[in-house]
């Protein structure tokens, strides 16, 4: 008797710490994705539908039975793109199973990639953040897929030699490059100034202060310097006030150049016509309905469901929010392959996922994403996985592609992204991992 009576006890205390589990433990089945947002702030109307593409791409997975079974969970945290914001944010949702971050900004991601490897959770940078993170060999936990800010000034100034006639016609001429002052702005500068050693053009750095409202004085000397071409890195606010300050100077729209963050919706509409010429570059896709996008309007919106307004979907950064978003499902679930199908993963098991990510046409066509980029494939060495963009022009009401397929030149990329990630391995005291470590 006394025997049953502790047997008893023993179960209904199991039964209490059961039901009394944290979190983590109590939602075994459910796959946690934090989300870092800016909806507030000068930077809020190009946040906002890259926010709402992410929420509602996990909003079709989990209407379709979620990652193979797997329900996926998400919180959100405003970081107003404030790097110390962005890092509370990281602190507080790191702990509550989170296996991925994608920062949406590079300064937050400067930040965070000093504390990644302890956390052992990977950062998804799509386009953003350190150009040498690359280099898998020494940035373990940090994946810049698509394109990285050299890939995309590699690409412009080959897409500005091919205007020109040849790259040798682009001696001589004049460059300068109208940034935000920031990491982010900063980025693509030594890739700048070794293409203009390489080619003899001159290369004139104009920072503008964050956000970028006031812009006069830039402005001033884009006048004085009369450059033949003109690079916009900007993002929010500061993208459509360089645009009216270049309608005000009279600098040629279709002499200037924009990243893939200054060539969305939100940085055009105010100026409109005035706006007609410009050209950006798209990572890897514009604005559009391809398939993803029809599925989302009938399995998510037409439901009631939906994120954010209607007429937003399929907009540039609504429809970049969902490869970023669907990156990071397809992780989880290359991750699954590895270590069990319909099993939560962790940090470190997503982490291989991201660095054994091989998605060709046949499966991105299955996922709905025929058209909207191209096949990418990711290894120990290679966090990137593929360097590919274009170009797209402000036809005055609306964004239309303007170039073939672009890619970064590796001979010149390879060479610089060693040499950065040795030069941090070194300050960091960072060993390159094994081929072992690569198994991992």
């Amino acid at each position: 008797m006394k025997l049953a009576m502790q047997l008893a006890a023993a179960a209904f205390a199991l039964a209490a710490a059961v039901a009394s589990a944290p979190p983590a433990l109590a939602q075994a089945k459910e796959q946690f994705f934090p989300l870092l947002v800016y909806r507030t702030g000068p930077y809020a109307p190009n946040g906002t539908p890259w926010a709402n593409a992410k929420q509602d791409y996990i909003k079709l997975i989990n209407a379709r039975g979620g990652i193979n079974g797997v329900k996926i969970t998400y919180e959100e945290c405003e970081t107003g793109y404030a790097t110390d914001k962005g890092v509370e944010c990281y602190e507080r949702l790191k702990g509550k199973g989170a296996t991925v971050f994608d920062p949406q900004a590079t300064g937050i991601t400067f930040a965070l990639t000093d504390k990644a490897p302890a956390d052992k959770i990977p950062l998804i940078t799509l386009g953003y953040g350190l150009a040498a993170s690359q280099d898998g060999g020494v940035f373990k936990w940090n994946f810049p897929l698509l394109g990285s800010y050299w890939t995309a000034a590699d690409m412009l100034i080959q897409h500005i030699g091919a205007k020109e006639g040849g790259m040798d016609k682009l001696k001589g001429k004049k460059i300068a490059l109208v940034y935000h002052d920031s990491p982010f702005g900063k980025e693509p500068i030594p890739l700048l100034q070794e293409r203009a050693k390489m080619h003899g053009f001159e290369l004139s750095l104009i920072p503008v202060t964050a956000p970028g409202v006031e812009q006069k004085s830039a402005w001033l000397q884009v006048r004085q310097q009369r450059p033949d071409y003109v690079l916009l890195w900007g993002w929010g606010v500061m993208n459509s006030t360089a645009l009216k300050e270049a309608v005000a100077t009279g600098y040629p729209r279709e002499k200037m150049y924009g990243v893939w963050w200054s060539g969305a919706e939100p940085d055009v509409k105010d100026v409109g016509a005035n706006a007609k010429g410009y050209n950006a570059l798209t990572i890897q896709y514009g604005a559009g309905q391809p398939k993803v996008v029809q599925d989302i309007l009938k399995e998510v919106h037409d439901k009631g469901q939906g994120t954010g307004p209607r007429e937003e979907v399929g907009t540039v950064l609504y429809n970049r929010g969902l490869i970023i978003q669907m990156l990071s499902v397809e992780a989880v679930k290359r991750a699954q392959e590895r270590f069990g199908k319909g099993k939560v993963m962790t940090g470190e098991q997503v982490r291989w996922g991201f660095e054994n990510l091989a998605l060709d046409q046949k499966k991105l066509d299955a996922l709905g994403f025929a058209g909207v980029m191209r096949p990418v494939s990711t290894s120990c060495q290679d966090h990137m996985g593929s360097t590919w963009a274009r170009v797209h022009t402000w036809d005055g009401s609306k964004w239309v592609f303007s170039s073939d397929w672009l890619q970064a030149d590796d001979q010149i990329l390879k060479p610089m992204v060693r040499a950065a990630a040795d030069k941090y391995a070194g300050e960091k005291k960072i060993t390159r991992r094994t081929p072992q470590d690569c198994q991992s």
